[in-house]
């Protein structure tokens, strides 16, 4: 017998989902409908399979914050020309050029369509929508301003996809040249350098010391090029299953906060994204409490300011305001801090924290120039230092044969 994942409706309207076993899906159709439920969607459970890797995962495509921009700007432009939620929902389903967005997306309207909010809709697709989707779409429900919300969900998700496109710019290059530049001189040290270390021994010359490092290297690599490659992929792994666990993430957004030049630029990008995401939740009607609470689901990946806003939304649970609770956690800026508390005196906390955040993102934008405008001139000089080190290393001892060679 197979197993079969149903959503029905009883005579209520309450919509639940299971599963249920049949022989094949008209019998499990038939057993639904004789307890009197309205089957509004039902499929084969798919088997897991026994392999080591999951091939039915291959070819399967993910929704990116592009998509969610692009659905947020027509949702936005439907339902304010007019157009039922769930007709809205139901013409991005028909249309999304993206199998697995559209495949979410007729869910969602299945689920709107029986009688759901559509942000509990949402809410059961936390891949594709966060916390922040969820709580910004309520929040647009219960002031029925969805909207102007959805407005405001496309601008946040724009402005986010704009600061990783800006980030992914400047590293992109730097990245390339590198990876291109080692396998230039990995073919150096593994392959060239072996074959002039054996002319030179033939001669029996006394090799100038940089000479002798650089063939020292080589032969290191040369004999252990392929368990240097295991190890380090075994490395790579390792450290993912560490960074998998709490103390071991924790451990590594320390890490990437600490280093030098790099650590205040990592710092910079959580703070704006945490102000971009809190002037968006609290201009669109959500609470702070709420909001920070949000927030600290938000930040799943460090570990360091979801231990903030955690200890920040007891203390604002607490009686305390936003700032002090900021100020208290030892994390955030005094720039910050004492904007938010003129925002709090001044009742225009969503502005200040917008302001707060065009200044942390500009702050980035600066940060990327100056590294573009640095990194590659460090890059081109470090990597032909070392590849004209390599090269000086062959020529020293050739001179030293074309000079016996004069002799003889």
């Amino acid at each position: 017998m197979a197993k079969f994942i149903y959503t029905v409706q009883d005579a209520q309207g309450t919509v639940t989902t299971g599963n249920i076993a049949a022989d094949n899906e008209d019998e499990a159709v038939g057993n639904l409908q004789n307890r009197g439920l309205f089957i509004l969607s039902i499929q084969a459970e798919q088997s897991k399979p026994k392999g080591l890797f999951d091939l039915s995962k291959f070819g399967k495509g993910s929704v990116s914050g592009r998509d969610l921009v692009f659905f947020g700007e027509q949702m936005s432009t439907l339902i304010g020309g007019g157009i039922p939620l769930v007709r809205a929902l139901s013409l991005l389903s028909e249309h999304a050029e993206n199998k697995t967005f559209a495949a979410v997306l007729t869910q969602v309207t299945k689920e709107v369509s029986a009688g759901g909010t559509f942000n509990k809709a949402l809410e059961k697709h936390p891949k594709v929508f966060s916390d922040i989707w969820v709580s910004l779409v309520q929040a647009g429900e219960v002031s029925g301003q969805l909207p102007a919300v959805l407005r405001q969900i496309t601008a946040y998700s724009e402005s986010q996809e704009n600061v990783k496109s800006k980030i992914m710019t400047a590293i992109s290059y730097p990245a390339v040249l590198m990876f291109m530049s080692a396998g230039v001189l990995m073919y150096f040290i593994v392959y060239i350098v072996p074959v002039f270390a054996g002319i030179f021994k033939d001669f029996n010359l006394q090799l100038p010391l940089i000479t002798q490092i650089v063939v020292s290297v080589s032969t290191v690599f040369a004999n252990y090029f392929v368990l240097m490659i295991v190890m380090a992929i075994g490395c790579f792994f390792a450290l993912r299953a560490y960074i998998a666990t709490k103390k071991g993430l924790l451990t590594f957004n320390h890490f990437q906060m600490g280093i030098p030049f790099i650590g205040p630029f990592v710092k910079n990008i959580q703070i704006e994204r945490l102000l971009t995401t809190m002037a968006t939740l609290i201009k669109s009607g959500v609470s702070i409490l709420n909001s920070v609470s949000v927030l600290e689901g938000a930040f799943k990946k460090n570990l360091v300011f979801q231990n903030a806003l955690k200890t920040a939304k007891n203390d604002i649970a607490g009686g305390r305001s936003i700032s002090e609770a900021f100020k208290k956690t030892a994390i955030f800026p005094s720039l910050v801090t004492e904007m938010m508390w003129m925002g709090e005196e001044s009742g225009k906390l969503p502005d200040i924290i917008i302001t707060l955040s065009k200044f942390y993102q500009e702050q980035i934008d600066q940060f990327l120039r100056r590294f573009t405008a640095i990194i590659d001139p460090i890059l081109v000089v470090g990597i032909g230092s070392i590849i004209g080190i390599i090269i000086m290393s062959i020529f020293m001892p050739i001179f030293q044969l074309s000079q016996i060679g004069g002799r003889m």
